[in-house]
């Protein structure tokens, strides 16, 4: 059992634990106010929770295609103060857009598979977690673009590479991306991650650099900044 400071996580049945990508996505995605949040590929549920921690009028939907995930996050969640106000669905999000066609909202959130072309991993689970081709992200940048609200955005954890190519179809479903974070594990590191804001409206754009540690095991004042709220550690 995983103990935040809210809130805590069973991920014993989970393929993909929870990491750094997904809580720096929790703590560092930028909007205000949401009333609705979609979590594509939710796992363990710790993102949908700490959305649900930072906003307190927020309903959040979260899809997780694997069975035995998304059980564990219904546990997680139906164990928090926050239960009333989350619900998961065991479905792909392809699926789940199938159903619920109509669903429009404020913000959607996913630290989704990234290995694009890459080798699968052996473990079957773990490469239903982690691996995508670019098909992938056509289909999920389709759906963003259509269930967005007017002033809603999707923000995604990324590698560079997969961000690039991103960045490469956002023009044909009429997305912008508005804002950059990048993830280095040291100053003067090259970014390892980054997150990423896509919308329907152009915004101004904005590019920041996150580092985690100062030096090896110590972590910076950004990292301890961006989780104080969460992690017991700090």
């Amino acid at each position: 059992m995983f103990q935040f400071k809210q809130f805590s996580v069973d991920q014993t049945n989970c393929a993909m634990k929870i990491n750094t990508d997904g809580v720096l996505l929790g703590a560092l995605t930028q909007i205000k106010a949401p009333q609705s949040i979609l979590d594509i590929g939710t796992g363990t549920g710790v993102i949908a929770l700490m959305f649900a921690q930072r906003f307190a009028d927020a309903q959040i939907d979260a899809v997780e295609i694997d069975q035995s995930a998304a059980d564990t996050a219904s546990q997680n969640f139906s164990r928090s103060k926050f239960s009333d106000r989350l619900k998961v669905f065991a479905l792909g999000f392809e699926q789940f857009f199938k159903a619920y066609p109509d669903n429009k909202y404020d913000l959607i959130i996913s630290n989704p598979p990234f290995y694009i072309n890459s080798l699968h991993s052996p473990e079957e689970k773990k490469q239903l977690a982690k691996h995508a081709d670019e098909n992938f992200f056509k289909e999920i940048l389709s759906d963003v673009a259509n269930h967005l609200t007017a002033n809603g955005s999707c923000w995604l954890v990324l590698p560079p590479a997969t961000a690039q190519l991103v960045r490469n179809l956002v023009n044909e479903y009429e997305l912008y991306i508005n804002d950059v974070i990048t993830i280095s594990s040291f100053k003067g590191k090259d970014p390892h991650r980054e997150i990423i804001s896509l919308s329907n409206v152009v915004d101004v754009f904005t590019k920041q650099e996150f580092v985690i540690y100062d030096s090896q095991g110590v972590h910076s004042e950004q990292y301890k900044n961006a989780l104080i709220d969460f992690f017991t550690i700090f």
